[in-house]
């Protein structure tokens, strides 16, 4: 039997105070339908169904990456009819996992139980006890077996007692679900076709519901604010931190790291705080990240330094390198063992060899930099001629003096120096000396300028 998702993201989210559609909210730095989808992924799931309504065009092209089938939800007629916008496109000997495009911590795991323990002759519904059950549907059972659950809106006070409650997640058969939703009423307190009411008619038609249940109550919390989804924020990142921790990492603050994306790690790492790592982020053993760094699509090697205030994105970082504070290593920076990148020096699409060293106030860009070399304070390659770019090349163990400009296409030999404030723009032959500044003038008697009264 085949698995088939359905993932309801058609609400409009009114008290997100937002024209982004609710599902696209972002939560560690991806929308939190997302997340839905990457669970389903990982069960295997034979097809995933996305429902949409409000903003439905801005929801498919956020997700267009991904392969998805797609549903439209004119009007928000309730969970039922959602679902039902679904069906048609779903085999009718499919096993139909219900899920929702706001409730994004839902594990693999748990999804995965849920459609083990669905058959012909099974509903398995996911089931939450809360202390605070308000707003919750409310799970109905007769001799402790499920026969019912009963919306808020629509529950008698005994009812609204109850603490066992619907999170809307379940499994269910197709051919069932085929048979159940066209029979749905909307005659409620909120006017909708409620998926809920198929728990009754499963118990009518000699069906055993199955209640499943959550590791944690959070993986089932939905996100209608703000509020609420900057919790669900705060609960992935402690988590993260956990994880992060039990794997070898000493955080300074496990309150606060952002991990947005997927964080590896070696043993004997310290990260101190306010550290973000974005998409994929490799680190190796014994490295120190400084406060405030913010890391993104990066390797870094064993035992290598990065300081304060540091940026780093689409890098590949060596072993023992030293980097900041205040350095930003753009896309297409790879250091070689033991390099180092200085403070306020920024980099892109640049080698930097063995040992080599760029210190301070620095731009180096479009460039391949060999062993050994030192690289002054205030030095530019300037690699863009306002219409093309061009690659500096610096051999190993040469020495460009002080606020150099080297003007690319420009090819430095190896062991050669350049002279502090000299601009480059021809060759320079290995072992050589050059310097390229205008003649130092003195003037004699020089008055200042005044200031005009």
């Amino acid at each position: 039997m085949t698995t088939e998702v359905v993932i309801l993201a058609a609400g409009q989210g009114t008290r997100m105070r937002s024209k982004l559609p609710k599902v696209l909210h972002p939560l560690a730095g991806k929308p939190m339908v997302s997340h839905v989808i990457d669970s389903a992924k990982k069960i295997q799931a034979d097809a995933i169904h996305v429902v949409v309504g409000h903003g439905a065009e801005q929801v498919q092209q956020t997700l267009a990456d991904n392969d998805l089938h797609w549903a439209i939800q004119q009007q928000q007629l309730g969970t039922g009819h959602a679902v039902a916008q679904a069906m048609p496109a779903i085999k009718p000997d499919s096993t139909v996992l219900i899920a929702y495009g706001d409730v994004p911590l839902i594990a693999a795991e748990t999804l995965a139980k849920l459609v083990e323990a669905a058959n012909d002759k099974t509903l398995s519904l996911l089931t939450v006890h809360l202390e605070n059950p308000t707003g919750y549907g409310r799970i109905i059972r007769t001799s402790g077996a499920i026969t019912a659950i009963v919306e808020q809106k629509d529950a008698s006070e005994a009812q609204l007692l109850i603490n066992e409650v619907n999170t809307g997640i379940m499994a269910v058969s197709a051919a069932k679900l085929n048979q159940w939703l066209p029979t749905l009423s909307a005659n409620n307190a909120q006017g909708e076709y409620y998926l809920t009411d198929i728990i009754a008619m499963a118990v009518n038609d000699g069906m055993a519901v199955i209640a499943q249940h959550p590791q944690s109550a959070m993986q089932v919390e939905g996100a209608n604010n703000r509020s609420q989804l900057a919790a669900l924020e705060r609960y992935y990142q402690q988590q993260q931190a956990q994880r992060l921790m039990t794997a070898g990492a000493t955080l300074a603050d496990p309150a606060r790291i952002d991990v947005r994306g997927q964080l590896t790690i070696g043993e004997d790492i310290f990260i101190d705080i306010n550290c973000v790592f974005i998409g994929d982020v490799s680190i190796a053993d014994d490295v120190t990240i400084g406060p405030n760094c913010v890391i993104e699509n990066s390797t870094i090697g064993a035992g290598t330094v990065i300081k304060a205030n540091s940026v780093l994105e689409n890098a590949t970082v060596a072993e023992q390198c030293d980097i900041g504070p205040f350095a930003r290593l753009r896309p297409g920076t790879v250091l070689a063992n033991q390099a180092k990148v200085g403070n306020f020096v920024e980099t892109k699409k640049a080698i930097i060899g063995e040992g080599s060293k760029v210190n301070h106030l620095t731009y180096i860009g479009d460039s391949n930099i060999g062993k050994e070399v030192n690289v002054g304070a205030g030095t530019i390659t300037c690699n863009y001629d306002g219409a093309n770019k061009s690659t500096t090349t610096i051999g190993d163990g040469a020495f460009i003096g002080s606020n150099s400009s080297l003007v690319a296409p420009v090819n430095i030999g190896s062991h050669a120096t350049i002279g502090a404030g000299s601009t480059i723009s021809g060759d320079v032959g290995d072992r050589q000396l050059s310097v390229a500044r205008s003649k130092q003038k003195h003037i004699d008697g020089w008055k200042r300028p005044t200031k005009k009264t």
